[in-house]
């Protein structure tokens, strides 16, 4: 199993006739992904990769069956790309774009909130790297071929970490059931408590690393799901010992605005609840293969 996609998943790409969207559409495709077709307003009907093009995601689900969707649209139209995609019956979306409004992101929130839960679509980024099955689906813009299939969840705010994270098992021989990039904006679909909720569901995943930075409660608060409902061994590695307070270092989220938002605070935290530490971004493998041995 993995989670949110395999090769099963059909998927179809919002922004798909431009530059980027045709770019990682090809790789997505290249990679074994079943993508289905791609939407851009006005080119309904036409071809591109080889695909249809669709007006509309709701014409996409419709028409294709399209069931997880990715979005390559600008920062100023990717709020309502993103709730149309909810809104047309789509499962499961990625947000790559970076730079969307903090306030269309709350209007994003609460429009996902109109839904049941069990017909609520699970929304990951934006201003991530997206989710990969490895040998199964790729829904995102990532290096398909350091992933090597296994039993290690990965969920992380920082994409090009996560890559790192993904090598150094791999060299060791070690595999992820499926990486989940949650993006690095203040405000995003899904937390970190979020995916180690779904981790602890899936029967193929026997360890999970968190990838978490300095900024806000997330990381603190997935320590305590994990103390309290986690069968499976959680290892962290949060970035940004020396980062200064009050200065953004990368992600717009992360800053330190409050008690309890810094690195060295978070690690003590979540050292506390038993988290194991990774102490470096070096020894991220290391650690894992130490938590394998021990099962």
């Amino acid at each position: 199993m993995a989670i949110f996609i395999d090769e099963t998943t059909r998927i179809i790409v919002q922004g798909f006739t431009g530059k980027i969207g045709t770019f990682h559409a090809q790789d997505m495709i290249n990679y074994g992904s079943q993508v289905v077709g791609g939407i851009t307003p006005g080119k309904g009907g036409q071809t591109h990769l080889g695909l249809p093009v669709f007006n509309t995601v709701k014409e996409a689900v419709q028409q294709a069956g399209a069931e997880a969707g990715i979005i390559f649209v600008p920062p100023a139209f990717a709020a309502d790309s993103i709730m149309e995609a909810a809104d047309a019956g789509i499962k499961y979306c990625v947000a790559i774009t970076d730079g969307i409004p903090t306030q269309d992101m709350m209007k994003v929130k609460n429009f996902l909130r109109r839904f049941p839960a069990d017909k609520r679509m699970i929304l990951t980024g934006p201003n991530c790297a997206g989710t990969i099955s490895p040998g199964r689906a790729m829904l995102g813009i990532m290096p398909g071929h350091i992933y090597m299939r296994g039993n290690v969840g990965i969920v992380g705010r920082s994409g090009t970490l996560g890559y790192e994270a993904a090598d150094q098992m791999k060299r060791l021989g070690i595999g992820i059931s499926t990486s989940v990039g949650i993006g690095g904006d203040p405000i995003n679909g899904s937390s970190h408590r979020d995916i180690l909720e779904k981790f602890e569901q899936d029967p193929e995943t026997k360890v999970v690393v968190m990838i978490g930075e300095i900024g806000g409660p997330q990381e603190v608060e997935a320590g305590i799901f994990a103390k309290e409902h986690m069968t499976k061994p959680l290892v962290a590695y949060i970035a940004g010992l020396t980062a200064p307070e009050g200065r953004r270092m990368g992600h717009a989220g992360a800053i330190i605005s409050s008690a309890g938002e810094s690195a060295a605070e978070k690690v003590a935290i979540l050292k506390e609840l038993g988290v194991t530490i990774c102490p470096t971004p070096a020894a991220m493998g290391d650690t894992v293969a130490q938590v394998l041995a021990k099962l």
